[in-house]
């Protein structure tokens, strides 16, 4: 059993843009925002803290460091692996020196889409945006499958995949209202994984571990143990998530201000949890046996450690977490995938009324429920094909990364071309070119690991990996063909894609 496999099972045991919408739910609402060109916005008023929760939402904080944080160290660099995070997060923090000034100037919220359509073209961000689309619907297959296992365990009554359905249904009502409604959920669960999380640390640091509190992980003879390119990768996949602050700009008060300062926050926030919390599984078990006891038995090794510091009834409390973890995932992938959607129905890639935002909630409501009936589609799919729900999540979420990386890459190399271009003057030499050279070298080097690597994230077998493979550089490739064609067929609807 591989790692991934591992952790899981050991886890689970065409009308104008400016047309009113046909069907006005409340006649008295106001009217829906709209920019110069008559494009219609979402609405929202996102502080900077329910932001950060509902980009945290999406990662997962408890599920990471209950089962990746024990992969890297078993699989990865051993005790060196909280420097790991470490590194993934100062890479990540470049990347977004360039991205955030990057996204002062580009006002259409249509995230990995909209940034690479401004740096490399209309053909390369239409494959970009199709890209991206295919890894979170991707993601959101996965999640669901988890999830369902997770209320399976802990509530039982029905079969995972029943529970599944039942929590589309759930987040469908969520999606339907704007991001404000769903914040406040997203706010409690992740309140509750991270406390749960400070809490298992603070308890390991005041037992004094196992043998004594130690800092040899940061030593540089630990730092470049073992395998560091596995470590290394596995830590950028668990960054995963800070991009889509700025998929939300409609709905944030005062973007240009919100944006930078929730993306810092989580990037910062989430390396310290991240670093520390595996630094203190690493001395919960011991710096001379963690290595071996989290490679034979990844999230035993938390849940063990779990119960001897903490106290079982933590480690009763995990599943419950686990789940109310899985909902704020489920919910925040839906999230980010209907407003992509919505934004390529404003652009009209996509059916136009795709792209009309809901009259009194100011939310992507058509897309969300497009997005609802894509999942039930595709989950459905899975059901009949008798897919075992544990292998899906990890090969469907190790394609997710591999996707992640790529696009970030892309993004990556037009952050340069558009800072190159343009030169806007609230930047410098280093947000215009040192940084962005930096990550993007950091990048490559991730996705040649990635690459080469690639049967850790997918572990089915050579098939399944080509299969990945073609969906995703397939999706670049149909995008770009899509811009093409509709350059000579709909030049009208060329010039709109991705337009600021």
């Amino acid at each position: 059993m591989n790692a991934v496999e591992g952790w899981v099972w050991g886890l689970l045991e065409s009308n104008e843009r400016t047309e009113v919408p046909m069907t006005i739910d409340d006649p008295n609402a106001p009217p829906v925002q709209q920019d110069s060109e008559g494009a219609q916005r979402l609405r929202g008023n996102l502080g900077i803290i329910q932001l950060v929760f509902t980009v945290l939402a999406f990662n997962g904080p408890l599920g990471v460091v209950a089962a990746f944080a024990p992969v890297v160290i078993g699989y990865g660099n051993g005790i060196g692996a909280p420097a790991a995070y470490i590194a993934a997060a100062a890479i990540v923090g470049l990347f977004a020196v360039g991205f955030i000034k990057m996204s002062r100037h580009i006002t259409n919220p249509g995230g990995f889409y909209s940034f690479v359509t401004a740096g490399l073209g209309k053909e390369v961000g239409l494959g970009a945006s199709f890209l991206a689309v295919t890894c979170y619907y991707i993601l959101l297959l996965a999640v669901y499958a988890v999830a369902g296992l997770y209320l399976e365990t802990a509530i039982g009554g029905l079969s995972w995949w029943l529970w599944a359905l039942v929590l589309q249904a759930v987040v469908g009502v969520f999606g339907y209202f704007n991001l404000d409604f769903s914040a406040k959920a997203l706010s409690v669960c992740l309140c509750l994984e991270v406390l749960f999380v400070a809490v298992y640390d603070v308890f390991v640091v005041a037992k004094g571990g196992a043998k004594g509190i130690s800092a040899g992980s940061f030593l540089p003879e630990h730092i470049f143990s073992g395998n560091v390119g596995i470590a290394l990768l596995f830590g950028m996949l668990c960054m995963g998530g800070f991009e889509v602050t700025v998929i939300f700009r409609d709905e944030v008060r005062d973007p240009d201000r919100t944006i930078p300062r929730a993306t810092y926050a989580f990037i910062a926030l989430i390396g310290l949890v991240y670093a520390v919390s595996t630094w203190a599984i690493i001395q919960a078990i011991g710096p001379e046996d963690a290595a071996t006891q989290t490679a034979a038995d990844p999230t035993g090794s938390f849940l063990n450690t779990l119960s001897a510091y903490v106290g079982t009834i933590a480690a009763d409390l995990v599943v419950p977490l686990l789940i109310t973890a899985g909902f704020a995932a489920v919910l925040a992938t839906h999230n980010v995938l209907a407003r992509y959607a919505f934004n390529l129905g404003v652009d009209e890639v996509l059916p136009q009324r795709i792209g009309f935002a809901h009259p009194s909630h100011g939310s992507p409501h058509r897309a969300s429920a497009i997005i609802s009936t894509l999942a039930l589609v595709g989950f459905t799919a899975f059901v009949v094909l008798g897919a075992e729900p544990k292998l899906l999540y990890a090969q469907l979420s190790g394609a997710f990364g591999y996707g992640l990386i790529t696009l970030m890459l892309i993004t990556s190399v037009s952050v340069m071309v558009f800072m190159a271009r343009q030169r806007p003057d609230d930047t410098t030499i280093w947000h215009r070119q040192v940084a962005p050279a930096l990550a993007l070298i950091c990048l490559a080097i991730v996705l040649w690991l990635a690459t080469t690597n690639i049967s850790v994230l997918i572990t089915a077998g050579t098939g399944a990996v080509a299969g990945m493979l073609a969906l995703l550089y397939g999706s670049v490739l149909l995008g770009a063909a899509y811009a093409w064609k509709l350059r000579t067929t709909r030049p009208e609807t060329y010039a709109k894609i991705g337009r600021q």
